[in-house]
């Protein structure tokens, strides 16, 4: 592994650990910071963090609480750039006013929403926070953080390894049987 990509690793685990240097890091990128490390939000989940293996496992998450939940005004999109390059597309939402999306809702602090912001590369260009509000399964309202890229107009597949982790996340989080029927029907990458 070269230098560089040392370096960036490193200062990415510092940055994503350190409250302090992290207000600097979303200052310096325009990004609003707001509140205290052991405030707690909720974050929905529509990609692969639905799946225990990323988000608890590889992220090293550990919400407090979780739920089966949608938003609104967004559908699923396939139309992010993967590796390995043009073999492998990553989940995306974009707004879409008759159209829900259905996900994991996690609750947890801020604290582990930087950390969770730093792996996902925000403020690196790919994604960006937004904020909105999702309905869980009973009903219940919540404000919400999850992530928003600016896609391809086309979608691509995502790879077969993805789509399972979606697939598997939604029946793991009893996400209802017509949203595992969708993704069920999504066709993978060769």
């Amino acid at each position: 592994m070269n230098l560089f990509l040392q370096f960036r690793i490193a200062a990415r685990h510092l940055v994503g650990r350190s409250w302090h240097l992290t207000k600097v890091f979303y200052w310096w990128f325009g990004i609003p910071l707001e509140g205290r490390p052991n405030d707690e939000v909720w974050y929905f989940s529509f990609g692969s963090n639905m799946h225990d293996s990323a988000f608890r496992e590889r992220r090293k998450m550990r919400p407090l609480e979780w739920r089966a939940g949608r938003i609104t005004g967004y559908r699923l999109r396939f139309n992010l750039e993967g590796r390995p390059k043009g073999r492998a597309a990553p989940a995306n939402i974009e707004p879409s006013a008759k159209s829900e999306v259905w996900g994991v809702l996690y609750r947890i602090t801020r604290k582990d929403l930087i950390w969770l912001e730093a792996t996902e590369g925000v403020g690196r260009g790919r994604y960006r926070p937004l904020w909105t509000e999702a309905t869980d399964k009973g009903g219940i309202r919540l404000p919400c953080v999850t992530y928003i890229a600016k896609g391809e107009d086309a979608d691509g597949r995502p790879s077969l390894r993805y789509i399972t982790l979606l697939r598997d996340g939604a029946r793991a989080h009893e996400l209802p049987q017509e949203w595992i029927a969708f993704l069920d029907k999504v066709v993978p990458a060769d």
